[in-house]
């Protein structure tokens, strides 16, 4: 589901109930590093991975935000933005670790409100 986007880049949010909230920045055209951008493009792209990590911090207050570009898998400039809880399957490893137990949310703590997300997005980025 995309939550944000502005021709240069999109916010989308995961479908993945074992970390709700999980966005990823993702460069709207073909690049494989950041430093395959020009410099202003590479401070708007983390910018914007700046402004998702605030959101997620406003909206879901987690005990940590994860940030990591990887592109092992796909060779495509994204980021990831993952809100991280003492209680989620692989705290305080990676979350591409194998998990060691089940997940073990606090009640209540599903999947995030959406649309206060997306506006939190676009009070930071417009």
């Amino acid at each position: 589901m995309v939550l944000w986007q502005d021709g240069f880049c999109r916010v989308t949010l995961v479908d993945d109930s074992d970390y709700p909230g999980f966005c990823r920045v993702i460069l709207e055209r073909h690049m494989s590093e950041m430093t395959d951008l020009p410099a202003p493009e590479r401070a708007r792209l983390m910018e914007t991975v700046f402004a998702a990590e605030a959101a997620l911090r406003e909206v879901l207050a987690p005990d940590k935000i994860n940030l990591a570009s990887l592109g092992n898998v796909v060779a495509h400039l994204h980021w990831h933005v993952i809100p991280r809880y003492r209680d989620d399957p692989h705290f305080p490893k990676t979350i591409w670790n194998q998990g060691t137990e089940l997940c073990r949310r606090a009640p209540g703590r599903g999947a995030p409100d959406v649309n206060r997300l997306a506006r939190a997005l676009k009070q930071r980025l417009g």
